[in-house]
């Protein structure tokens, strides 16, 4: 079959608009609300607790404020309010999601904190239960589990959540990659103390940018509100008696994720085709699809594969450059990659762990296997997280595209084998 190369870009996951968003920025336009106050803003966290079924949100400029925010606030409510020179979790370990963007973490730096990475399991490609457990075992002081749900897919955040409860630990969940996704019929980013969305440019909806914290704690959603603008004390003029910071929402995004929320539900249900066309369409290929979990609906916002082990051709990969052999049969997410490039369709490697960043190798990674000594016992090769990434793809996932276009990606990617 002779492949053409697309005219138009196919993209990994693009904003995908529909006309009512410009009903709202113009609101926002002709009452003169263009800052970080405004009915936009007001609708979007009573729409974003609505949905995610919590009775507080707190709309802010990202998801990665949300989490500092939260990170913040659960490290004074556990450790007291630090000297202003040192953060919230001055010392403290965190355990963290090992397979994620680093978005996830990178707020418990900001405060100060330890992120401890915990391995996920093949099952979910979510934290790892009983990784966790192990975690606990080793570190039982710990008091605070950063749990995310991947590319929407989620895993057993209803165990993590059980876990954290039994050890006395707060749970944030990261559910910016699994907004109207359910764990028995529980919405994603309602399992956690606190909870947090993202609205970036490629998520299932979207405001350009963007983020909510979620919770059901009055106190918790007052106290970051203000936060979020500065710290502003209630006087006649601008007092300032603790750390704030300009993370709120604009009025402008506010209108564009407003517009947006209207049309969540339909673009789950097109990322869903999309998820399905990809398992039809490579069911005959020695790849695996991102497993659903019993119990679990996902809402799909990437379609990702991993390629059976001994179908791998031989990939080495440094800290910024690949290097493959091809092989007949055989493949790897390098060459698929760049066949997608070649014919005008983008895709991304799978998230690369953490515990493999430069920046946070030192930092300690707990598997199943891991022992009270801090060790890694005989089977060492138990590494999930790096073992999804090596034989990972994010495949394009944009609900504009075309059946016939999807079509023609699977051709190419099975022309890689």
């Amino acid at each position: 079959m002779k492949i053409n190369t697309f005219q138009n870009k196919v993209w990994l996951a693009s904003p995908t608009m529909h006309g009512d968003e410009m009903k709202y920025i113009k609101q926002a336009y002709d009452t003169n609300w263009m800052s970080t106050v405004g009915e936009n803003i007001n609708e979007v966290e009573r729409i974003a607790a609505q949905k995610a079924e919590m009775k507080y949100a707190v709309a802010l400029s990202c998801g990665t404020s949300a989490l500092h925010l939260a990170l913040k606030h659960a490290g004074e409510s556990l450790y007291g309010k630090p000297a202003i020179v040192r953060g919230a979790l001055d010392g403290k370990r965190v355990f963290c999601s090992d397979m994620t963007f680093v978005a996830t973490l990178n707020p418990v730096v900001y405060e100060g904190g330890i992120p401890v990475f915990i391995d996920i399991e093949e099952e979910t490609w979510n934290m790892d239960p009983e990784a966790l457990e192990k975690a606990f075992e080793i570190y039982p002081e710990v008091k605070i589990v950063v749990s995310v749900e991947l590319y929407g897919f989620p895993g057993r955040m209803d165990l993590i959540r059980e876990i954290c409860k039994k050890h006395g630990a707060i749970l944030i969940e990261d559910a910016a990659e699994a907004m109207g996704a359910t764990v028995c019929g529980k919405q994603c980013g309602s399992f956690g103390d606190y909870s947090v969305l993202s609205y970036n440019g490629n998520k299932i909806i979207t405001g350009s940018a963007g983020g909510c914290l979620l919770t059901n704690n009055p106190e918790i959603a007052n106290k970051i509100r203000k936060w979020s603008t500065q710290a502003r004390e209630n006087a006649p003029w601008y007092q300032h008696e603790e750390i704030g910071y300009n993370y709120r929402m604009s009025n402008v995004v506010a209108g564009v994720i407003r517009g947006q929320y209207a049309y969540l539900e339909d673009h789950i249900s097109k990322k869903k085709t999309i998820y399905e066309r990809y398992k039809e369409g490579l069911k005959y290929l020695p790849i695996q699809m991102n497993p659903i979990v019993d119990g679990t609906e996902p809402n799909y916002w990437l379609s990702c594969m991993t390629i059976d082990k001994d179908y791998m051709c031989k990939q080495v990969r440094g800290n910024t450059t690949v290097f493959y052999e091809k092989e007949q049969g055989k493949t790897c997410p390098t060459e698929i990659l760049e066949m997608l490039e070649k014919y005008n369709a983008e895709g991304r490697p799978i998230w690369k762990p953490m515990h493999m960043q430069p920046i946070y190798r030192s930092h300690e990674f707990i598997t199943r296997e891991y022992n009270m000594r801090g060790n890694l016992t005989a089977q060492q090769n138990k590494d999930v997280s790096a073992n999804i990434f090596e034989r990972g793809v994010c495949l394009p996932s944009d609900n504009k595209m075309s059946e016939d276009e999807q079509n023609i990606i699977i051709e190419i990617i099975k022309s890689c084998f």
